[in-house]
């Protein structure tokens, strides 16, 4: 490791931490200047007020809010996000530590999809301006852009899941299945590979697959034009031009000199799509019955569970800090100049 990617990495690490900082806090506050008591939302009008003096001493929202904010970052930090409002309920950390690699096992294969499919396209449109296959590729990110998420995801299942019967329409599994799974991680795909369930893997990629293209796609539009443009300005360089005259394929001058060097705002938008991913991946899991924190937050929105709620949004604005450092790193990697 060169001296100057140390302490480019050094400094990152230290931006990271107020970021992260700043974004819980934000949650923190706002969730306490809504209005509305939360308890009376969970519990209705109906609930005695001892009984609610009760919830709010075991909540701790009795106490100042700067003691209130100081105890939410030890929580933060040790992951110890309490108990949901209603009595009874597990741990919110339990409930999103079963949820969470969901969510990841749905994010991750999308932003694979959107990436290779996205600047795949995006690169052969850049070849072929100002041709029929260029326009047409420009009209499908177009159009793809402008679909939202679930009413994509409602027309796939009506194609391959009801018309077609390829596909199962929700879930992460088939139930007969998942009643005798081994989950060693909550990663189903991952957990079938290590346990040589051959029956339970098919099962979970075909549920998977689905969701997973609906998710790509809605983000594939803006790599598609993002990569086209990068690449035209790229092919019109002194560069590019010495490598025809020399007599170099266009097909490699294409696809690896000049799509190496788009890779540093692509890669920005790549870690910026992938926490749109995540929380993109709302909309998505809550059409395709996906058990993430996407649906988790609906469902306790739903239940104006307000713990639930400030502590998954929290889970969010963690991964928004920790894509943006990797992606920075990933920039550095591949361009040193942004090191200096």
């Amino acid at each position: 490791m060169s001296s100057s990617f140390r302490n480019f990495l050094i400094t990152r690490l230290l931006l990271t931490i107020p970021m992260i900082l700043i974004l819980v806090s934000l949650v923190f506050f706002v969730m306490r200047v809504l209005p509305g008591d939360p308890i009376r939302s969970q519990l209705g009008p109906r609930v005695s007020e001892e009984q609610a003096d009760k919830i709010r001493e075991r909540l701790g929202l009795n106490e100042p809010i700067m003691v209130q904010y100081v105890t939410y970052l030890k929580d933060i930090v040790t992951f110890n996000f309490g108990n949901a409002l209603t009595q009874g309920e597990r741990p919110i950390r339990d409930e999103l530590g079963e949820r969470l690699p969901a969510t990841l096992e749905l994010s991750i294969p999308a932003m694979i999809f959107t990436s290779v499919f996205g600047i795949g396209l995006g690169a052969y449109a850049s070849k072929y301006r100002k041709k029929p296959v260029d326009y047409g590729i420009r009209l499908f990110s177009i159009f793809i852009y402008s679909i939202p998420i679930f009413f994509l995801g409602l027309i796939f299942q009506i194609i391959f899941g009801v018309r077609l019967n390829w596909l199962p329409l929700s879930g992460r599994m088939d139930s007969m299945i998942l009643t005798t799974f081994n989950s060693i991680t909550n990663f189903y795909v991952l957990d079938s590979i290590l346990t040589g369930n051959w029956p339970a893997f098919w099962s979970a990629i075909s549920h998977l697959i689905m969701p997973t293209i609906t998710l790509g796609l809605a983000l594939t539009g803006t790599f598609i034009r993002l990569t086209r443009i990068n690449m035209i300005e790229m092919l019109r360089t002194d560069f590019i031009a010495a490598g025809r005259a020399r007599g170099i394929p266009e097909k490699t001058l294409v696809y690896t000199h000049a799509l190496r060097n788009t890779l540093i705002p692509i890669l920005t938008l790549i870690g910026l799509q992938m926490a749109i991913l995540i929380a993109g991946a709302v909309l998505t899991e809550t059409t395709f019955s996906w058990p993430g924190i996407g649906r988790y937050l609906v469902e306790r929105i739903s239940l104006r569970d307000y713990t639930a709620v400030q502590s998954t949004i929290a889970v969010f604005a963690f991964f928004v800090g920790i894509i943006s450092l990797i992606m920075d790193l990933m920039n550095a990697l591949v361009d040193p100049r942004i090191r200096y």
